[in-house]
């Protein structure tokens, strides 16, 4: 399960940003998670609420957004939706792509509380 080392990694992410610019709790934490990223996203709000207490994300509210997988089909010569890895066209059946949307997984940002 590896969703818990990515919460210990934006965990350290908050923490970074708290060191740069002090505040003293995330009211909200938003997040993007595409669903070509490989992440389980109720495992990774689980995880980030195991890991939360005691930490500047205690009773923050998490929002996880999944945008859609795109593909460039280099058959078509176009995008193409793509569904989950491993899927061929939607249009030709093909498997020669390459994934152009839904594979991030980042931190869209943070509503904090300074002191």
């Amino acid at each position: 399960m590896h969703e818990v080392s990515l919460a210990g990694g934006i965990l350290s992410a908050v923490e970074a940003a708290a060191r740069r610019d002090p505040f003293v709790r995330v009211s909200r934490l938003r997040l993007e998670a595409g669903t070509l990223a490989g992440v389980e996203i109720e495992a990774l709000r689980f995880a980030l609420e195991a890991l939360a207490p005691g930490t500047l994300l205690a009773g923050a509210q998490i929002d996880i957004e999944q945008p859609p997988g795109q593909a460039w089909c280099l058959d078509c010569a176009i995008s193409v939706p793509l569904i989950e890895r491993g899927a061929g066209c939607p249009q030709c059946g093909g498997f020669w792509l390459q994934p152009t949307g839904g594979t991030e997984l980042r931190i869209l940002d943070l509503q904090v509380e300074d002191h």
